[in-house]
This record gives C-alpha cells, structure tokens and sequence, in this order.
C-alpha cells in the first residue's frame, strides 16, 4: 500500500518472539491467520477481558482496512480447574455453567463492537483434535503416559524457552513447579489430565479424562487455521507457562515454525481512588468492574477510547475519572459530526479543510503502521476534528465538509468507533451523577448520613442505583 505521496507503505509489528519490530511477511499473501487467546468462562467477564478483545478487534479491523483477509480464531476455555471448582462451589454443572458463560460473553462482545471471530472453538468440542495430537506427540517421543495422565517431555526440546527468554535450567531453579514423582522431570506438562471423580471427562487411549490447558489451543490453532499462522495473540501474563508451552509442542509435532509473530498486550491496572494506587484487580480486593457494569454507565466507545488513548502492550490504568475523560473525549468526536452551519463550497478555509483531510489520513496511517500505535492514530483524528469546527466557524459547508465528517467516520470505524449519538445520551447526565455522588460522599465523610440517604433515595426513583465498594461508589442506570 501507498500514501498520498506514493511512498510504500508496510505493516511493523513488534514480536515477542525475537523482541524486535518486523515487517508484517504472512505465509499466504494478502492472508493473515491470527489465532487469539480467549476466556476461560467460569464467572462474569470483566474489563480486563475487554481489554484484550478490543485490542485485537482494532488489529484485525486495520489489517482488513489495509486489504488483507483475517482468519480470525478466539477460543474458549470450557472445561478447566477454575471451572470445576466454581461449579462445585454452586453446585452447578460444569459444563452447562461454562457455556452459560461463554454465550454471555458472546453478547457482551456484540454490545462492545467487537468483530464476531471467524469461528469460536471449544476444547469440549475438540476432543478428537487434542487425543489425536496427544498419541502423535508420544509416538514421536515427545511425551509419555503416566497412570492415566499424559505429559510432555519438556528436555526433548532443544528451544524450550525461547518466547520468555529463559533457558530449562533457570526455569527449573527459578519456577515453583507442582512435584509429581511420576513426571520425568518437574518441568514436564499434562497434555492430558486423568479424571477425578465427579469430574468431566472423555474416553481417551489412557483412561478417561480431560485436555490439559496448553494443548487445547494447540489443537484449535491448527484445526482451523493450519500448521503455520501469522499472528498468535494474547495477555502478557500468558507468554510463560501457556505460550511457551504451545510453542514446544506445536513445533515438536510439525518441524514448522507454529507462528510468526507472538503479539500480546498489556494487563488492565485499577488506579484506588483514595491511595492513588495501582491494584490488580481481583475479587479479594472487591474491584472487579465487569463488562456489565461498565456498559450500564457508559456508551462501549468510551471504553474502546480508553483503550486506543494507549498503547497496547502497555499496561492500562482505570478509574472512573479515566473512564469520564474519555466520555468527554467522544463528546468532542460526535460534536464535530454536527451538521454545517454556512454553505461555503470555495475558499481558503475550504482548502484548508481540504488539506487537514489529507493530513489526517497520513498521518492516521502511519500511525497504525507503526505497531498499531492507536494513540497517535487517535491524535490525528482529533486534529480532524479541530480543523472540522475551526471549519463550521467559518461558514464552511457543502460537498468539502461532508468529505471531512465522512472521512473522520471512516476512518474511526476503523478503530471500531461507532460514533453514534443515540448510543451516547445516557453520556450526557453521566457528569451531573457523578457531581450527586462526590456530593453524596463529602456527605457522609461530614457525617450527615441523612441527606447524603436523600441523595441516594432521589437517585433511586431515576432509575440511578449507587453501589458503594472498596474503589468508592459505582452506579447504573
């Protein structure tokens, strides 16, 4: 692709592989095959979740906007530990509460603007894949059976390690492994787990049971997409043990590279309101935001602006001033899609506008070129959207300021903006709520419980519930 100047434009992406920013090269050209970490559904998704969707909802936008076709993979974890135990703890049937889960997720996504994938796969519905790789693996010598349980042989590997950077043996003086006398050394993980009773479980060649975590992506990667893919995708947090692992046993099984660029993203960090903290967030510390509860007091682009305001292999902070800056910043987006107040069709302001279009795009596209660098991508739109009021204030109107707010929807729909002012009103009593619970809790610091109870009470016959935590007071609508 050129710019407006011809110059060859190329995709850079930043692989954790090597630790270096590399020009987009896919296996097939003009094809990207990304196969992104998903969920495992065993509570309510949370902004974290969101986060990592929405990351590479944008990536895959901008490579189909660059031309490219993206096959596009985002699995579910539905039958896991974390699973099991909660299902226990509800008394719940695993399985029906993971999908339950996993559809509820589904939704969440469409409400978010996310892409749907181009398939969503299951390890319960990949059963047959996972055994058949598992018996390929130990024929090959890279695994053996243990008392019902599979494992891979780690040390049969030479390049074990070499996503994080770490060699077997700093792995194995560094890393807390479980000790199993079974396994040949501590390092070695289950490919397949032997079932417990009142556990799911399928038959399999070594008893009944159920995939370990690693080999279940493995499994689905290659299904839908093949031996080799382009992007493999996911959290930070995934890069050891599960990346690592995937990569171990995808290339011992094919002798091919398993992907060729590793990109991950950053984790979400909550910022305490009172200590000005950075916290994890967690059900510990009671500051889970899911996505349910954002969406009910915020339009899904102010969550998709707190994303691209960053970038994404950082972390990204939030709190609700955050999340009510960003609110404002949509309100600057939508204002400059106000119809033109003059009718000029000619003129130095008309070129000028003219000009700020063109700008905009070049820069937006060397922004995004640049390993997704939304935040400048962002920052060139709001030039637009600068030059698009500076132009209103001048009479401008006709054909050129149509081609302008035409060219700042394209080009934020790109980015997954909706810019949808119907999806915004709720955005326009969001301050006055917010003022009512500062007020509210200056209130109760004063220690006059009753009107800050009034305020409460008010709020309530709006339709407005306060929700008081650990991270201050939250409200939907």
């Amino acid at each position: 692709m050129k710019d407006f100047w011809g110059r060859l434009m190329t995709i850079q992406i930043y692989n954790s592989l090597t630790r270096k920013v590399e020009p987009l090269e896919t296996v097939e050209p003009q094809v990207v095959r990304m196969y992104v970490c998903g969920v495992t559904v065993y509570d309510d998704a949370h902004i974290g979740h969101a986060m990592s969707a929405v990351v590479f909802d944008i990536i895959r936008r901008y490579l189909e906007f660059r031309g490219y076709e993206v096959r596009h993979i985002v699995n579910f974890t539905d039958v896991d530990d974390k699973i099991i135990a909660r299902a226990a703890t509800l008394g719940r049937d695993p399985l029906t509460m993971a999908a339950q889960y996993a559809d509820e997720f589904l939704a969440q996504l469409e409400r978010l603007n996310v892409l749907p994938a181009t398939a969503y796969p299951r390890a319960t519905h990949t059963m047959a894949e996972i055994i058949d790789f598992t018996e390929r693996l130990i024929a090959a010598g890279h695994a053996y059976p243990a008392e019902g349980d599979v494992y891979f042989r780690v040390a049969s590997d030479a390049d074990y390690g070499k996503l994080s950077g770490r060699s077997l043996e700093e792995m194995l003086t560094g890393t807390r492994f479980e000790v199993d006398p079974r396994k040949e050394s501590p390092a070695d993980f289950a490919l397949w787990k032997g079932a417990k009773p009142g556990e799911p479980a399928w038959p399999s060649p070594w008893g009944n049971g159920r995939p370990g975590w690693h080999i279940e992506c493995s499994a689905m990667s290659m299904k839908h997409l093949g031996e080799e893919i382009d992007i493999h995708g996911g959290g930070n947090d995934l890069v050891f043990p599960h990346h690592e692992n995937e990569i171990a046993q995808s290339e011992c099984l094919t002798g091919k590279s398993f992907a060729r660029y590793w990109v991950h993203n950053g984790m979400l960090q909550l910022v305490n309101p009172e200590t000005r903290q950075v916290e994890k967030m967690s059900k510990s510390l009671g500051n889970v935001v899911t996505i349910d509860s954002f969406l009910s007091q915020y339009d899904a682009d102010v969550f998709r602006l707190i994303v691209l305001s960053s970038y994404y292999r950082s972390p990204l902070t939030y709190n609700t001033e955050i999340a009510a800056d960003n609110a404002r910043k949509l309100d600057r987006l939508l204002g400059a899609l106000l119809p033109a107040l003059g009718s000029n069709a000619s003129g130095p302001a008309v070129e000028s506008l003219n000009q700020s279009v063109e700008r905009t795009r070049s820069a937006f596209l060397s922004a995004m070129d640049a390993d997704f660098n939304t935040a400048g991508a962002l920052a060139a739109l709001f030039e637009l959207v600068r030059a698009i009021n500076v132009a209103r204030d001048a009479g401008v109107g006709g054909d050129a300021f149509s081609a302008a707010q035409n060219s700042l929807r394209e080009l934020a729909s790109v980015l997954g903006l909706r810019l949808n002012p119907q999806h915004a009103k709720q955005q326009e009593v969001a301050p006055f709520i917010e003022l009512l619970i500062e007020l509210r809790t200056s209130l109760r610091k004063a220690k006059q419980f009753e009107l800050a109870d009034t305020i409460r009470t008010r709020l309530a016959d709006l339709g407005v519930t306060l929700e008081d935590g650990p991270q201050g007071t939250r409200y939907k609508v």
